[in-house]
């Protein structure tokens, strides 16, 4: 068994040069070995991070590198499906941005070529390898905050002056909801492993075919959610979970570093309020995810977030629409 997995990452994307690359270049057992990308000027934006990085000039022959290990998919959303079944497919564990895919069905053929492969293929949902999201999830579970009646969920950011961003392309797959409501929705199932029972409402803007703006409310078994995520608003991060026994609140949840310090806010219902505060300043999730893949992919150990939970994830965001549609 290696020593490590060497990475190969398909496409020259922004967010695989500031954020992934930089993590496979900090975490352990892992290595940046190939880009596949036919444009000159994003292979020296990367050279420039990585010099010894070989670059090939299409995916398929990237796939075909017998010296990459394992492949990272940062393409547009609606490419992610196709190309993690090549990818499997070519015989090497794939990690592929979200939302892997667009409608839950389409995850039952992503799991029926990941059982016959034995591969390990998933998500980059990076928060549950975030030590502020293990811990709040313990807590829940340790019955911190009581019995949980209530949780909100905020997550926006503003790309409006930005036309050309695949976020606002429905060709691409683009949307507020396929970007961040995986997020908003995904961590409260995470957390209280709970499903929901019913979309009570559904409030979507449209902007070119494409959400641009939502609010919507859900029963699950044992409390009542409000999301709202929008790519409209100013930026905004923020999770509630309101229970008969105290207040959970993470401050930072999705975007910890860039957009502030992760931490938990314990509220108890005394006189006055007494809040706790845990801290969270140091830990990447970006490098928590490539290890975890690593311990999986080279050790065996069991990964974190399974397909089956992403599809369920997937299956909120599809009922959340078809609600709006009526």
């Amino acid at each position: 068994m290696s020593e490590y997995l060497n990475w190969g990452v398909l496409g020259g994307a922004k967010f695989a040069k500031d954020h992934m690359v930089p993590a496979m270049q900090l975490a352990r057992r892992t290595r940046f070995g190939a880009l596949a990308t036919s444009s000159a000027e994003k292979a020296a934006l990367f050279r420039e991070i990585e010099p010894t990085v070989e670059i090939h000039n299409s995916y398929e022959a990237l796939l075909e590198d017998p010296k990459i290990d394992a492949v990272y998919i940062p393409l547009p959303n609606n490419l992610h499906l196709d190309w993690t079944i090549k990818a499997i497919k070519s015989g090497k564990p794939v990690l592929c941005e979200k939302p892997l895919c667009l409608r839950a069905d389409d995850f039952d053929q992503l799991i029926s070529v990941r059982d016959a492969t034995g591969l390990l293929v998933a998500e980059a949902f990076m928060i549950v390898h975030h030590p502020q999201w293990q811990m709040a999830k313990q807590l829940f579970e340790a019955g911190a905050i009581g019995t949980i009646k209530r949780v909100s969920c905020a997550f926006s950011y503003d790309n409006s002056r930005d036309p050309g961003n695949i976020r606002n392309s429905a060709q691409m797959g683009g949307g507020a909801l396929p970007d961040i409501g995986v997020y908003t929705m995904g961590s409260v199932r995470f957390v209280t492993g709970e499903e929901p029972v019913e979309i009570l409402s559904s409030y979507i803007d449209w902007e070119n075919d494409v959400d641009v703006w939502s609010h919507c409310t859900a029963r699950f078994p044992s409390f009542h959610y409000t999301g709202v995520v929008s790519m409209r608003m100013s930026p905004w991060q923020d999770v509630t979970f309101h229970g008969t026994d105290g207040v959970m609140r993470l401050t930072a949840p999705f975007n910890p570093g860039s957009y502030g310090e992760a931490q938990i806010e314990l509220h108890r219902p005394t006189a006055p309020m007494a809040v706790e505060t845990l801290r969270f300043p140091a830990a990447n999730h970006y490098v928590n995810q490539l290890e975890a893949f690593a311990a999986t992919v080279l050790d065996g150990a069991e990964y974190p977030c399974s397909l089956e939970f992403v599809q369920g994830t997937q299956k909120m965001i599809d009922a959340v629409f078809a609600k709006a549609k009526g």
